[in-house]
């Protein structure tokens, strides 16, 4: 097989994965925690064995749904964070970027966060184990979005890392009670959110060079 063979396999493999991962997503959108791999293939006009083929197992398939929906919500943030606004503003609208992509997909986020819970067999993924990674990642990513663009004096790694971790805590914390009683409007709750925050915010100053925060 030469190479042009294999980009082309290649390429017909990944537009196979594209297509069952958006079939893996109308089924998430329905049914939430409760997904199940026999609805999925259904749902992608397949069997299961093929599924798993292309997947290894509901973790891998859960794996490969995470990574792309924190790919795109992590893109948000980031634009969110880079908007040329002042910083209270910036800081508010990367919060009201995370709720708001909570409650627009609150289905999707289910599914991410919480297992299902009661199920038997094929009947729901568990992914309760799985979470506590995606939290990571947000966690990691902002910690180095500080790094680059605070100065946060001595020990500024550790620190960042610290704030960046905390703060992804906060929001999932948060985001997670607001979703499930709506207690207040989503801009209230990115208000008070913020005044949490801003005290050592607003009193750490840009990195010399940095981006700007």
């Amino acid at each position: 097989m030469d190479a042009t063979q294999r980009t082309d396999q290649q390429r017909s493999a990944d537009r196979r994965r594209r297509e069952l991962l958006e079939a893996a997503d109308r089924v998430v959108l329905r049914d939430g925690p409760q997904a199940s791999m026999n609805a999925i293939a259904a749902e992608a006009g397949i069997t299961k064995p093929i599924l798993y083929r292309h997947f290894g197992d509901k973790g891998g398939l859960y794996a490969a749904l995470a990574k792309r929906h924190t790919d795109a919500l992590l893109d948000s943030l980031r634009a969110a964070l880079d908007a040329p606004a002042e910083r209270r503003e910036r800081v508010e609208a990367t919060l009201d970027t995370y709720l708001a992509a909570i409650e627009a997909r609150p289905q999707v986020y289910r599914f991410l966060m919480h297992p299902a819970e009661g199920s038997q067999g094929d009947q729901g993924f568990d992914v309760g184990k799985h979470s506590a990674p995606l939290l990571r990642r947000m966690g990691e990513e902002l910690a180095q979005v500080i790094e680059e663009r605070l100065d946060l004096g001595p020990g500024s790694e550790r620190l960042a890392r610290v704030w960046g971790h905390g703060i992804v805590g906060m929001m999932h914390a948060a985001g997670d009670w607001w979703l499930g009683e709506r207690p207040c409007s989503r801009a209230d709750l990115v208000r008070s959110l913020a005044d949490l925050l801003w005290g050592r915010l607003a009193a750490a100053g840009d990195r010399v060079g940095g981006p700007g925060f």
